[in-house]
């Protein structure tokens, strides 16, 4: 039998915000999130102009806000910000149209560059499957650093093609909203670009 499959990416695309910098603002206050995007903005600024990877400052990003959390104290958090935060930054439209496909028994899949610490609770709770960048533990501490690559651009390639065997499927339907999307998109019979607003 026949089947489609469809890929969302998260932020941006499901989410109306950055999840991750929502987080650090959830977790630490507003004072201090601000503080310490004020103390990391050198670090923004060489990645916007293409000095340093998206990679190097997201882990400057993650070490700053995270470093230090136990695995336990930090998903703790994650789960909280699941629940109590992302439900306000999810795009209607987006959320309907994830409802839809799955009404019609067509698989959802979210492949995001976002932790799977705060994005799994989220999936879960609407029985969607994820694909997401892994963060370093060690003796039970998050260093903020990544295991492994970053869930972005041709990655979320890779990470779909290891997990799918993409020739089962006759729609394959992708949804994005960034230059590390486009990969992603280039895969699917359908391609949606910046397709929800509201």
């Amino acid at each position: 039998m026949e089947k489609d499959i469809a890929f969302f990416d998260f932020d941006g695309t499901i989410t109306n915000k950055d999840t991750m910098l929502e987080l650090a603002k959830f977790a630490t206050g507003s004072k201090n999130y601000y503080a310490g995007m004020f103390y990391l903005s050198p670090w923004l600024i060489a990645m916007k102009a293409g000095l340093i990877s998206r990679t190097k400052a997201k882990e400057k990003l993650l070490t700053h806000f995270f470093g230090g959390y136990s695995i336990e104290r930090f998903n703790e958090i994650c789960l909280q910000f699941s629940e109590e935060i992302l439900p306000r930054l999810i795009r209607q439209t987006a959320l309907e149209q994830i409802k839809n496909f799955q009404q019609n028994n067509i698989q959802v899949v979210v492949v995001t560059a976002s932790a799977e610490n705060w994005v799994a609770p989220w999936c879960r709770s609407l029985q969607l499957q994820y694909l997401c960048t892994q963060l370093e533990i060690k003796e039970g501490i998050v260093t903020g650093k990544l295991a492994g690559p970053n869930c972005n651009g041709k990655e979320k390639v890779c990470r779909i093609q290891q997990t799918f065997s993409l020739y089962t499927y006759k729609n394959i339907y992708c949804y994005g909203d960034s230059s590390g999307d486009k990969p992603m998109l280039e895969i699917g019979t359908e391609k949606y670009y910046r397709h929800f607003t509201t």
